[in-house]
């Protein structure tokens, strides 16, 4: 037998051998860098769960407030006219800028309404509350009743909106 012969039956003998266990110690090592691991992983998990649990805790009580906004707005649409008295203009003009800190409020927290009048009708942006026979195309918003909000990319309330159909002939 060659030399070479002789190391390839050596490294085939080797391969062929049973692999030898490891040493107490780097079993424990391997063990303990695995849990290492195991905990980091968890602990980014919890605090990204914690994070958007927040996030959609917040949007529910933006979601209260939009409520007394629509209201102080719908009540300020009535102020708006010759047959008012200048008093209540005043009241009137002190509850718009109320409603705008309110406004400004939402909007540095990324709280921003979106126009519905005259887009088609996106069931993930709109709820029907009526179907109106009109000349315009079907499935088109023709009146915006509350508005809707959202954060992000993320709907905290939709519009509430009335809907386009073809008319009966």
């Amino acid at each position: 037998m060659t030399e070479e012969d002789k190391e390839t039956q050596e490294m085939l003998h080797e391969a062929e051998a049973p692999l030898e266990k490891p040493a107490p110690e780097e079993d424990y090592k391997d063990k303990y860098l695995r849990l290492l691991a195991e905990s980091e992983n968890m602990r980014k998990r919890m605090l990204k769960e914690k994070q958007e649990s927040v996030k959609y805790s917040l949007d529910q009580i933006v979601s209260d407030f939009l409520i007394p906004l629509d209201n102080l707005e719908n009540a300020l649409k009535y102020t708006k006219g010759d047959s008012v008295s200048a008093e209540l203009r005043n009241w009137a003009m002190g509850f718009e800028m109320i409603a705008g800190q309110f406004k400004e409020a939402l909007s540095q927290h990324g709280v921003h309404s979106f126009d519905s009048l005259g887009t088609s009708f996106d069931p993930r942006l709109h709820q029907a509350i009526e179907m109106v026979e009109s000349s315009e195309p079907e499935g088109i918003v023709l009146e915006e009743c509350v508005k809707g909000y959202k954060r992000e990319d993320r709907i905290i309330r939709p519009a509430r909106v009335k809907v386009s159909k073809k008319t009966v002939e």
